[in-house]
C-alpha cells in the first residue's frame, strides 16, 4: 500500500514536501541550538525584566533564530539535494551514452509520478531508436546485397563477351542476362528512390475524383505480358467506386499486388480480383493459387527488402509489398494477406471512402 502511495507522489507535491521538510528542520534545530545556548548562558534573550528590555531582548533572538535558520537550512538542502537530483542525473548520464550509439541503455526511476513517466518515456525512445538502428543496418546489408549481385552478374558475362570464341547462342543468351540484370538494377533504384519519397510524406497532394474500378482494369492491361506469359486467368468482379485520391500514388498499389500475384502464380493458375463498396469503407482483394507463405513469412512480408523466396527463383528486390503498405497507409487505410503454404495467397485492403 505504501508502495503503490508513493508511486502516485507528484513532482510538484514532492518538491514542496522537500522544502517544507527542509524548513522545519531548520528551523527546529534553530530553535533547539539557540535555548541550549540560552539555558547555558552563552546567549541570554533578554536583559532584566523591563518591558522595553524584553522586546529588544525578544528582537535579538528573532535574528539570531533567522540566521542559524538560514545558515542550518541551507547546509540540509545541500546535503538532501545530492539524493533528490540523482534520478535527474541518471537520465542525463542515460542520455549521453545514447548520444554516443548506445540505444540498449534504460533507466529505472521509482517514487515520483512524473519521473516514473520520464523513465518510460526514455526507455520507450531507446527501444524505438534501437529498432531503427537494426532496421537501418539490415536495410544497408540488404542493399548492398540486391544492388552487388546484378552488378557482378553484369561484370562477369560481359567479361566472357570479351574474351570471344562464344556460338551466337551463347552470345545471345549472355547479352539477355545482362539486359535483365540491368532492368533489376532499374526497378531497385526506381523502388528505393519511391519508397523515400513516400516515407518523407504524411499527407497525400493532388487529389481527385477517378473511378477505381476502371484504374484497376489499366493495371491489368499494363501487366498484360507478364500474365499472358504465364497463361493466367483472371476472375474479376469489382463494383462501380469513386474514389477521392492521388491516382498515380494509388495505381502503384495495383500494379505491385498484381505483379507480385503474377510472379507467385502457378502456370495456367486464376488470379481473383475483387472491389466492393462498402458504403463508407471500399474493400479490394486480390488471390492468386500459387505457392503461399509460411507463418514467418507472412510476419515479414511488408518489411523492406524481405522475400519468402530464399533462393531468389522469382525475381525481385523485396520493395514491392513495402511500397503498398506505404501506399495505403497514407490513404488511411489498412493492407493485410491470408496465405498458407500450396494453398496461395489473398491479400486485402481496406480503404476509406
Amino acid at each position: 500500500m505504501k508502495k503503490k502511495i508513493r508511486s502516485r507522489l507528484g513532482l510538484t507535491f514532492s518538491l514542496v514536501m522537500f522544502i517544507f521538510a527542509i524548513l522545519s528542520a531548520a528551523i527546529l534545530l534553530a530553535g533547539l541550538l539557540i535555548l541550549v545556548l540560552h539555558l547555558t548562558g552563552a546567549l541570554p534573550l533578554w536583559e532584566g525584566a523591563r518591558p522595553e528590555q524584553a522586546s529588544g531582548g525578544a528582537s535579538r533572538g528573532i535574528f539570531v533564530l533567522m540566521g542559524f535558520s538560514i545558515f542550518i537550512g541551507t547546509a540540509i538542502a545541500a546535503f538532501f539535494s545530492k539524493k533528490a537530483l540523482t534520478p535527474i542525473r541518471k537520465v542525463v548520464e542515460a542520455t549521453n551514452k545514447v548520444a554516443g550509439g548506445d540505444f540498449d541503455v534504460r533507466v529505472d526511476i521509482k517514487g515520483i509520478y512524473e519521473l516514473e513517466e520520464l523513465s518510460r518515456s526514455f526507455n520507450k525512445m531507446t527501444h524505438e531508436l534501437s529498432s531503427v538502428e537494426s532496421l537501418r543496418g539490415d536495410f544497408i546489408n540488404n542493399f548492398s546485397h540486391e544492388f552487388k549481385t546484378p552488378i557482378v552478374s553484369i561484370r562477369g558475362f560481359a567479361k566472357l563477351l570479351k574474351d570471344g570464341n562464344l556460338s551466337d547462342e551463347e552470345k545471345q543468351e549472355y547479352l539477355e542476362i545482362i539486359i535483365t540484370e540491368s532492368q533489376r538494377l532499374a526497378e531497385l533504384a526506381t523502388n528505393v528512390l519511391s519508397l523515400s519519397k513516400y516515407e518523407a510524406i504524411d499527407i497525400v497532394t493532388d487529389k481527385a475524383p477517378f473511378r477505381m474500378d476502371e484504374q484497376i482494369r489499366r493495371a491489368i492491361a499494363i501487366t498484360e505480358p507478364k500474365w499472358s506469359a504465364r497463361n493466367l486467368n483472371f476472375n474479376i468482379g469489382m463494383d462501380e467506386i469513386t474514389f477521392i485520391g492521388n491516382e498515380n500514388l494509388t495505381q502503384q498499389i495495383w500494379i505491385n499486388l498484381l505483379e507480385n500475384a503474377i510472379k507467385f502464380s502457378k502456370l495456367s493458375g486464376n488470379i481473383g480480383i475483387s472491389l466492393m463498396d462498402g458504403g463508407e469503407t471500399i474493400y479490394f482483394s486480390i488471390q492468386d493459387d500459387g505457392i503461399g507463405m509460411d507463418e514467418e513469412t507472412k510476419l515479414h512480408i511488408f518489411d523492406k527488402f524481405y522475400q519468402g523466396d530464399k533462393s531468389h527463383k522469382n525475381m525481385g528486390n523485396g520493395l514491392g509489398l513495402t511500397i503498398v503498405k506505404r501506399i495505403v497507409e497514407l490513404c488511411g487505410g489498412t493492407i493485410g494477406v491470408e496465405s498458407a503454404l500450396g494453398k496461395g495467397s489473398v491479400f486485402t485492403i481496406h480503404l476509406p471512402k
